[in-house]
């Protein structure tokens, strides 16, 4: 910063000219809540309504040397404040890193508006306490509450509401289940032979042995399940019970058949 007057109030900064006429003014810092700002800084209905009055309490009978700090107050005009809570502590404090408030002009001119000299950290009255806490808890539940919307969807096949390949399933509790064994890949490679060269195949089966099971012939025959379970039906009969349940054997006629 350069000096560029003995008594001009004037100086340089960054070729910028900054009045300093002001610079030892005495001046207020105040720290308040967001809803105490708001409502000072909005405009009034009446410019010559008093939007907020501080006033100063000081016990008459402390002597000039003691040390008891005075005590502020802001009340808020009723008016302009609604369900705001209207009275307001001011702590006042002045251990701090001395500052200066500065100001810019519309055309970008620099000035000092004065010198920090008390600092004041502002909370609720204790007659204020209720009011505020209801006003807190009503703040907070305002914003845990999820806003729900309705989405219209244009694309009403479905297909992205369908669960993608990767993602985890949930299940609900319960016994385990069974895992099941997953298909063999040759399942859908399987091709069908000709029906009559399918039952020559299979009385040459039974003329090997009487019983077969149905898993066992697939893998002889390497064909299709169902299509190997309509050719059973036809030529065998199904053991439900006995040594043999499970299994499949000719019927009588074609048991004569082949002896």
């Amino acid at each position: 910063m350069e000096d560029q007057g003995g008594g001009g109030g004037t100086k340089q900064m960054n070729n910028a000219y900054v009045d300093t006429s002001k610079a030892e003014k005495a001046v207020w810092l105040m720290k308040c809540p967001p809803l105490v700002s708001r409502c000072l800084c909005a405009p009034p209905s009446d410019p010559s309504r008093l939007v907020a009055k501080v006033v100063v309490s000081i016990d008459p009978l402390n002597s000039n040397d003691d040390d008891s700090p005075t005590k502020f107050t802001m009340e808020l005009a009723g008016a302009e404040v609604g369900h705001i809570p209207k009275c307001y502590v001011m702590d006042m404090f002045k251990d701090f890193i001395p500052m200066y408030v500065f100001s810019y002009t519309p055309q970008g001119k620099i000035s000092v508006e004065g010198k920090i000299l008390n600092r004041f950290d502002m909370r609720p009255h204790n007659q204020n306490l209720e009011l505020y806490g209801k006003l807190y808890r009503e703040r907070t539940n305002k914003y845990t509450v999820k806003s729900r919307q309705i989405q219209v969807i244009d694309n009403d096949s479905g297909a992205h509401m369908r669960p993608m390949p990767g993602m985890i399933s949930f299940s609900t509790s319960g016994p385990p289940e069974k895992k099941k064994t997953p298909a063999k890949a040759t399942d859908t490679k399987r091709t069908r032979r000709d029906r009559g060269e399918m039952e020559e195949i299979v009385f040459k089966l039974f003329e090997r042995q009487s019983n077969w099971s149905l898993r066992n012939l697939i893998q002889e025959t390497d064909q299709p399940e169902q299509f190997l379970k309509d050719i059973l039906k036809d030529l065998c009969v199904y053991n439900n019970k006995g040594t043999n349940q499970g299994t499949y054997e000719l019927k009588p006629e074609y048991r004569k058949f082949g002896d």
